[in-house]
Formats: C-alpha cells, sequence, structure tokens
C-alpha cells in the first residue's frame, strides 16, 4: 500500500536529505526537523467586529545554509508524481526569496532553479555546499567569500569552516531573541539579506522599503548585526572600528531607533551615544542623531554635521528619508559621501517622493549606467519592497475598514454670498482677499468654520461611544488651532468619564505636558489620553499599538504622507487584543488608497479630458529679484486632485507635465517665505508659463471665519468591499447584496436558494463566495435590527421580497410539522436532535451544523450517559439525521 503524504516523509524524504548532508540545524531554525514551517500567521478577517485568521503559508521543509535559507522542499504522497507540488512550492519560493525549489515523492525529485529559470529531474538532492557555492556562482559574490575552503571542510564541525562563514555577513547569525525580544520575520530576512547583498557587492545607495508596523528599524538593525559582527564593516577602514550614524528627523524616533540598538551594548561597554549639541564626542561606534541637531551652527557659522571628517562614517542610516526631502539630509549625506547611505521608507515610489528614490536608488554611474543619459547613472529598484497590503494578507499587520462621512458643507462646498444671506456672520482680516466660494481643502487652511467642525466632533463622539469610549484613536486636524479645539470640544463630549486628559492635542514635541501625554499615550497600560489630536506631529513613526482609530479632519493630498498617518494603525497589539482598525474620514482622504494598500479605488472628481498641458515657471524672491531654490510648490486640479509637491531647481525653476485644460489653483512656499496661491487657467497641449513672486515671511494672515452655519452630516458610507475598494452606504451595501445573491442563484431565484441552504454543503460554498464577495449577512442582521432572523430568510428577503421569518418561528414550524420524522428515533436521539433545534433557534444553523457544537452542554452530560453517537447507531446515522434536519428547517 503506497504511503501518505506523512509517511513518505519520514520514511522516504527525510533519509535522502539526511544522505545528502542536510543535518536537522539546516532543516529549520525555530521548529523541529520533521515538523511543517509556517512562516506567516494567517490573514485577519473581519465579519462585522468580529475577527478570524485564515491558514496561514507554510512549507514542508525549508533548507538552510548556515542560517541562510536556501531551498525549499514540497513533499507528496508517494502514489503521486512529484511534479503535482511543483507550481505550489514556486509560490512559497517567490514569498521567501528561496531560489532553489524541490518537489518530490520519495523517489523522484524535480528542482526548478529561479536563476536559470529551468527545472530537470534530479537523483538525489543536492548537498548544503553545491547549493551554496550554485548561489553563490549565480549571484556573482563568490569572490566575496572562500567557497574552496568551505568545499574543503564538509563537515559542519569543522573550525575552520565554521569562522569562515562567521566572516560573511549573510552567513553570520542574527541577534539572538534573548536580546532582541523576538526573531525576524520571513520578509526581514530577505530585506536583510538584500541589504547585504548590495552592500558586499560595493553600491552605496541603498533604499529599503517596507510599510509601517512591519519592523524596518528591526530589520536595519540585524544588518547592522551581521555587518559589524562578521567584520564586513571593520574591512573599510582596517585600522580603526567601523561606525555608524542612525539619522532621524524627530528626537521620539531616534530614541526608538537607540532602544531597538540596544543589543550592542549586551557585551559590556555601550558604543552608542545620542547627539545632542556640542560638544561632539568622537569616541563611540553607533551615533543617533536628528537633523534638526545636526545642522544647528555655532557662533563661527559651522554646522555640527560639518565637526564630522567626512570619512568618519561607514554606514550612515536615514529613517522615514521621504520625509526631509532633497533638503537638509542631502547636505549631511554629501558631507559624509564616504559611507555607504542606507534609506528606510515606508512609502512606495510617488510624485512626491521621487528625489528620495532618485537618490538612493542610483548609484555611480560605472556601476548603474542609464543609455539615454550615462552621467546620470540608472535607477534600480529598492533593495527590498513590502507593502501594507502584503503585511495585512500575510496577517503581519492590522486590517482595516474604512468609514466616510462628508457634512453638508464638504458636499456642497460654501458660498460666501450664500450664508452671508441665510444670516451666518463672515469676519474677513484685514489684508485678506476672500473668496467666492470655498471648498474642502481650505477649510482651516484659509478659512475657519467653527460650526463644521463641531459638527464632525458631534458625529465622531457618537461613533466613539459605539465603538467604545476609552478605545484609543488619533484625530489628524489641519493645524494647532484646529487640534485644540477638536480636543476640547471631545472632553467636552465626554467630561461625564472623568478624565481631565480624555482628548489632548499632540502637537509638538517640546514641552513637559506634550512628552509625558505622548508617553502616556503610547502606552497600553495607560488608560488616559484616550484621544490624541494633532497636526502632522504623529504622522511618521510614532508607535501606538493600542490605537484602533485613525480619523481624518484634514485633507491630505500627498499619498506619502497619507500611508504615513494610515500606517499608524496598522500594528496588532494582542495586549489588548486589538487586530484591525478604523479609518473615519471626512474629507475624501482614503481616496488615495492604491495598490500598496489594497486593489486600486477609481479616483473621484477626476478632472475631464485628456491631459496634455504642460505647466512650468519660477519662483522669485519678490524683493531681491533672486531666484529661489528648494521652494515647495504644488498645483490643485480640483477638490481632491493635487498634484506635487515638487521642489524649485537652482535657477528657481518648475515644472508640471500631464496636466488637464481648466482652471487650477498654483500654491507656492518656502522656509522664511509667505506662502502664495495663484489661479491660473491650463491650456490644452499648450505650456503655460508663470513667474510666481514670494516675500519673506512677516505676521501671517489670519483666516476668514464664519460662524452661524447649520452643518449636518449629508452622507455616510461604512461598508467596504474588499475586492474594489469602495466604500458603500447602507443602502448601497443592501442594493449590493441584492444583486450578488440574484446573480449567484440565477433564475431559479427563491427556489434556488432555498435547495442551497437545505444542503450542508452546497450552503457552505454559497457562504464561502458571499464571504469573498464581502457580503456578510450577520453584519447586515445587526446593522438591520434583525439578529434575530434566519440568515435564509434575511437574504430571501434583501434579494426577492421574501417575508423575514425568525429562528424562533422556523424551529417552531419544525415541532409542528415534522412530529412524524422526530418520531422515527428513540428518546435519546429525540432528546439530541431537538437539542440541536434549540442551538439552532439561538445560533442559527451554522451553530447547530458545527461539530464543536457536541463540546457544550447539553451534550457533554449525554456523552457521560450513553454517547450521542450511540444513540443513533455510529457517525453516519448521526450525519444523516442532521443533514435531514437542516433539509426540513427549509421545506
Amino acid at each position: 500500500m503506497p504511503l501518505n503524504e506523512a509517511d513518505t516523509r519520514a520514511q522516504l524524504i527525510d533519509p535522502r536529505l539526511e544522505a545528502a548532508g542536510w543535518g536537522s540545524d539546516q532543516v529549520s531554525r525555530e521548529h523541529y526537523y520533521r515538523r511543517d514551517v509556517q512562516y506567516t500567521p494567517g490573514r485577519i478577517v473581519l465579519r462585522g467586529d468580529q475577527v478570524r485568521r485564515r491558514t496561514g503559508r507554510k512549507v514542508d521543509y525549508l533548507l538552510r545554509f548556515s542560517g541562510f535559507p536556501i531551498a525549499i522542499v514540497e513533499a507528496k504522497p508517494e502514489a503521486e508524481p512529484p511534479e503535482r507540488g511543483l507550481e505550489q512550492v514556486k509560490g512559497y519560493a517567490r514569498d521567501l526569496g528561496v531560489p532553489f525549489v524541490y518537489a518530490t515523492n520519495g523517489h523522484g525529485i524535480v528542482e526548478y532553479d529561479y536563476f536559470t529559470r529551468q527545472s530537470r529531474e534530479l537523483a538525489a538532492f543536492p548537498s548544503p555546499d553545491e547549493a551554496w557555492q550554485r548561489w553563490l556562482t549565480n549571484t556573482g559574490l563568490s569572490e566575496f567569500t572562500d567557497p574552496q575552503r568551505v568545499a574543503e571542510a564538509r563537515a559542519l564541525y569543522d573550525p575552520q569552516a565554521a569562522e569562515a562563514r562567521r566572516r560573511n555577513p549573510l552567513l553570520h547569525p542574527y541577534c539572538p531573541a534573548s536580546l532582541t525580544g523576538k526573531e525576524p520575520r520571513y520578509f526581514q530576512e530577505i530585506a536583510v539579506a538584500r541589504i547585504l547583498e548590495r552592500v558586499m557587492r560595493g553600491q552605496k545607495r541603498i533604499l529599503l522599503t517596507m510599510a509601517t508596523g512591519t519592523g524596518k528599524t528591526f530589520t536595519a538593525f540585524q544588518a547592522v548585526w551581521k555587518l559589524l559582527r562578521s567584520g564586513w564593516l571593520h574591512r573599510r577602514h582596517p585600522d580603526r572600528p567601523a561606525r555608524i550614524l542612525f539619522l532621524a528627523d524627530r528626537v521620539v524616533l531616534r530614541d526608538q531607533a537607540y532602544n531597538v540598538f540596544s543589543p550592542l551594548a549586551a557585551q559590556g561597554s555601550d558604543p552608542r551615544h545620542r547627539i545632542a549639541g556640542r560638544p561632539l564626542p568622537l569616541h563611540y561606534d553607533v551615533y543617533f542623531g536628528i537633523y534638526q541637531s545636526l545642522w544647528s551652527e555655532d557662533e563661527g557659522g559651522r554646522r555640527l554635521y560639518e565637526e564630522f571628517p567626512p570619512d568618519f562614517f561607514d554606514l550612515v542610516i536615514i529613517d522615514e528619508c521621504h520625509r526631509s526631502g532633497w533638503g537638509t539630509w542631502k547636505e549631511i549625506l554629501d558631507h559624509l559621501s564616504a559611507a555607504i547611505h542606507l534609506g528606510m521608507t515606508a512609502t512606495p515610489k510617488r510624485t512626491d517622493n521621487v528625489d528620495t528614490y532618485a537618490y538612493f536608488c542610483t548609484d555611480e554611474p560605472e556601476v548603474w549606467v542609464d543609455p539615454d543619459d550615462p552621467a546620470k547613472g540608472k535607477q534600480q529598484p529598492p533593495a527590498y519592497e513590502y507593502s501594507l497590503g502584503q503585511g495585512i494578507e500575510d496577517g503581519f499587520l492590522a486590517t482595516y475598514k474604512v468609514h466616510r462621512v462628508r457634512t453638508t458643507v464638504d458636499k456642497e462646498g460654501l458660498h460666501v454670498r450664500e450664508v452671508l444671506e441665510a444670516g451666518a456672520e463672515v469676519f474677513v482680516p484685514e489684508a485678506v482677499e476672500a473668496r467666492e466660494f470655498y471648498t474642502t481643502p481650505q477649510f482651516e487652511r484659509e478659512i475657519t468654520l467653527p460650526d463644521r467642525t463641531r459638527a464632525m466632533v458631534d458625529h465622531l463622539a457618537q461613533l466613539l461611544r459605539r465603538f467604545g469610549p476609552m478605545e484609543k484613536a488619533m484625530i489628524f486636524c489641519v493645524d494647532t488651532d484646529h487640534a485644540q479645539l477638536v480636543s476640547r470640544l471631545l472632553n467636552d463630549h465626554f467630561g461625564h468619564l472623568g478624565y481631565d486628559d480624555y482628548a489632548v492635542p499632540i502637537v509638538a514635541e517640546e514641552g513637559e505636558d506634550a512628552r509625558r501625554w505622548l508617553r502616556r499615550f503610547q502606552d497600553s497600560d495607560q488608560r488616559t489620553p484616550v484621544i490624541a489630536t494633532t497636526a502632522e506631529l504623529l504622522s511618521t513613526g510614532v508607535d501606538v499599538p493600542a490605537c484602533r482609530t485613525i480619523v481624518f479632519m484634514k485633507t491630505v493630498a500627498s499619498p506619502v504622507l497619507f500611508k504615513q498617518i494610515v500606517g499608524r494603525g496598522s500594528r496588532l497589539d494582542p495586549a489588548t487584543d486589538k487586530y484591525w482598525f478604523r479609518v473615519v474620514d471626512y474629507t475624501g482622504a482614503t481616496r488615495l488608497f492604491d495598490e500598496w494598500d489594497r486593489p486600486p479605488l477609481p479616483p473621484e472628481d477626476a478632472p475631464p479630458g485628456p491631459e496634455t498641458g504642460t505647466l512650468e515657471g519660477i519662483v522669485t524672491h519678490a524683493e531681491r529679484a533672486i531666484p529661489i531654490q528648494g521652494a515647495s510648490v504644488s498645483i490643485l486640479l480640483g477638490p481632491n486632485d493635487q498634484r506635487g509637491p515638487i521642489y524649485s531647481d537652482e535657477e528657481g525653476g518648475f515644472r508640471f507635465e500631464r496636466l488637464p485644460a481648466g482652471v487650477a489653483t498654483l500654491a507656492v512656499s518656502g522656509p522664511g517665505f509667505r506662502r502664495r496661491q495663484m489661479r491660473l487657467e491650463v491650456l490644452e497641449d499648450d505650456v503655460t508659463v508663470v513667474e510666481v513672486l514670494l516675500s519673506e515671511a512677516g505676521e501671517p494672515p489670519g483666516k476668514v471665519k464664519v460662524t452661524g452655519l447649520e452643518v449636518t452630516i449629508a452622507d455616510e458610507a461604512v461598508f467596504l468591499i474588499e475586492a474594489t475598494g469602495e466604500s458603500l452606504s447602507l443602502q448601497e451595501y443592501v442594493d449590493y447584496t441584492r444583486r450578488t445573491v440574484s446573480d449567484l442563484v440565477g433564475v431559479e431565484g427563491v427556489a434556488g436558494l432555498q435547495q442551497a441552504w437545505a444542503d450542508p454543503d452546497r450552503r457552505r460554498r454559497f457562504l464561502e463566495v458571499l464571504y469573498r464577495s464581502s457580503v456578510h449577512p450577520e453584519v447586515l442582521a445587526e446593522v438591520m435590527g434583525r439578529g434575530d432572523a434566519d440568515t435564509f430568510d434575511l437574504l430571501a428577503h434583501l434579494a426577492f421580497g421574501e417575508p423575514v421569518r425568525t429562528r424562533d418561528e422556523r424551529a417552531q414550524a419544525f415541532r409542528n410539522r415534522h412530529q412524524r420524522f422526530l418520531q422515527r428515533y428513540s428518546p435519546g436521539a429525540r432528546e439530541v436532535l431537538l437539542a440541536l433545534l434549540e442551538k439552532y433557534r439561538v445560533g442559527g444553523v451554522e451553530e447547530m451544523a458545527n461539530p464543536q457544537v457536541f463540546r457544550l452542554p447539553p451534550f457533554d452530560q449525554m456523552r457521560q450517559i450513553v454517547g450521542v453517537q450511540q444513540r443513533f447507531g455510529g457517525t453516519d446515522g448521526l450525519r444523516q439525521a442532521m443533514r435531514e434536519v437542516q433539509r426540513r428547517l427549509y421545506a
């Protein structure tokens, strides 16, 4: 009799791996030799507010050479051809970044090589040394190790071979979990390997793109650990220790990184130093600083970073490198040009971070040549990318649901003349020219609307009461004044809870109150503050794992900033049972969700017509008539369509291409200059040229203020269709459910639904299709107030207008109509069937059909008396009776 898969592994595959030299310590680092390796925990799926996990992805065998993942083996039962597992294992290999895959039934072995893209049949597995040598040859890294030494020392216990492997950063062990508290995840291992490969090839500019919450700093630390402990960085300057600079743009991010790198201090003296100012010590090995400190000048005008010799550092890590743009960090990196520059960002390449990608993804021209412009070099992809959507799919990040809300003034806009006629008061400061019409992007920036803010806060307070008033939330506001108003209004709503710091504005790092509030807000064990209102301070890098709600009360045009803000909610927090979060959007910001996060959303308010216009211009100092370099330039094409910001070049120039024809708003600002907006017309198939004069900043202009408005909630969309990314209102979701159910049953109508529901197997498949289509009947039952309805009746009502019957009514009808059926069984069996009927009445047919139900009362007591199955003559009799009960329930 042929062996099943488990026996095939134990009796056929394990001995063949051992014969090829794969010892138990090389098959898996974290699991026993004969256990499957699960490398993802499984996506978190929401049904209403209920959480479940899908099955994680796993491999049968993960083969490692000195800890480095190099091959995967897929096992099939002895009777199946080995090719049957090849496509499956190739998918695993793409996930894990492994080049060699094998499918086997214990006799035949089929290999697929991702270097050659070829498959072949083998008589035996390759040895670890053979696999490693092939990897070295194909990656071109053979010159950076000693394959001859490894080949001569086949025995893994050879101390010289072990020493040679330790000198290779790819093979050097990770910092142990006993020091870090956690093992690297599969994608972090790939990221570390890709960084090290580029370092070993001599590249000096490297970019790592990983979504917020996926551990960029931990990944960078593990790469540094391997580079330092293997001695690789020391090779650059053998006469001194290797030195590293970690560069951030905020104190809280600098300190978080300092703590992540704490294992470096585990063996005695601490090589770390936080740069706080002068005097600057030069005897440490690992420095942590922020741009602002390094940019500060002494009395002679010398900046702090200039006190480091240009070749002082071997590696500079730039955290959140997209945020500081092409300004401050570029000059610092130019000074420290001898070092390797590793940039880290949480956002993919977009219009407003092209300079970041151009810098880090373009290496020396002699290495990466652009045939169109050899002097510029060739842009290459980041060393590794791991998106928010992939993190959610794998189950390492929290999933989310979107709650979109618009007030009447956001939906319709604000006409100054109309609100005056309606009795509102309009205050226009001196030197401010009021617009006739305002839309959401101008609210709280150019015109303040306290009544709109109150309407949003009133609505949000209702949501928070429903969600749970003690669940932590971040609210992103337009500016400090806006954040303080929102905080005050929320405290008024929840003053009955008795907390003075229920909602707090965290808008600056300075001040003891702000630092104390931020520390407490980040701590999952602290009850308050519950709500943090902010402008941009919390948009990057600040870890608040317990945050369950992200609120947009400000418009966001930048996809980069949007992804940073959404990332504040993406972290899992098992300590507070947080596995998903909400995005409450009052300003249309969630239109910026794209393929990085999930399938693309259709754009809202997209300007019509071809995009063939061009706008170019120059930014000039209004008083001195000289060009201004580094000015931020954006163009607003519609309420939800902004291009930029881009930055003016050395001659003050800027250029936008592929613009739609029509009237647009140009916004230009720069450090020390007053922001300027101007209306202009973009012409189709033509170039519009403009000069923008900026005046030095004095007292900022005031805002128009409107009071006495009647503002209400115009519409809400709370149901997310995962397949398309659409957010639907309740009525839209009901219509969507009707169409989905009708399409599934076709012309048979309600009779087809009834036939599918009466058969347990067909019902299960039907429900699976509904769930994949984002139709969740239990959620509909909850929001429609019909939690007592049978799911079948609810769907029949929505799709075909049938009357809604409750589970009580169906259970009672069963007892009345099917007495003869019940009398066929013995008293003991009837007791079981009636108990199952009661389970149906309380929890529905899925509760009754779940085999786990027999572990619950009253069945647990029945098992002790006679046994449930024995009352039906065995398992088959019980199963047949249960299927018949379900069929008759819907007859």
